[in-house]
C-alpha cells in the first residue's frame, strides 16, 4: 500500500494493516481516541511523553494552506466580499479541526516512524 493511501485510510506506518485512530480521519465532528499500539504489529505510537507536541506545527501548517485556499477562491473566483470570505474561512477552519488534529498527528506519526 502506498505510503499516502495507507495515511489516508488511518492505516500503521510500519504494517499498513491496524487502525491508528478508532474511527475515520475524516470524520468531521468525532475526533476519536488514538490506540496505543498497533493491534497487528504492535508498534507503540506514542515513542515518549510529548511526542506528538509538533504534530501542533503540522495543524497550523494545514490550517494555513486551507484557509488560503479557501480565502483566494472565496474572494477572487466566487467574488465575495472580505467579511464573507473571512467569515467563511472562520467556518472551515472550525468544521475542519477533527479532520486536522488526526491528519496532523497522522503525518507526524509517518514522519518519525520507521518501516522495521
Amino acid at each position: 500500500m502506498k505510503p499516502l493511501v495507507a495515511l489516508l485510510s488511518n492505516k500503521c506506518p510500519r504494517c499498513n494493516k491496524g487502525k491508528v485512530f478508532e474511527n475515520s480521519i475524516f470524520n468531521l465532528f468525532k475526533i476519536g481516541k488514538m490506540k496505543d499500539n498497533c493491534s497487528h504489529c504492535n508498534l507503540t505510537y506514542e515513542k515518549e511523553p510529548g511526542f506528538f507536541f509538533g504534530a501542533m506545527y503540522v495543524s497550523y501548517a494545514l490550517n494555513v494552506a486551507e484557509s488560503v485556499i479557501v480565502f483566494i477562491v472565496s474572494r477572487f473566483i466566487v467574488n465575495l466580499d472580505w467579511f464573507s470570505s473571512l467569515g467563511l474561512t472562520a467556518l472551515m477552519l472550525v468544521v475542519l479541526f477533527g479532520v486536522n488534529f488526526k491528519l496532523s498527528r497522522m503525518i507526524w506519526l509517518y514522519m518519525f516512524s520507521s518501516k522495521k
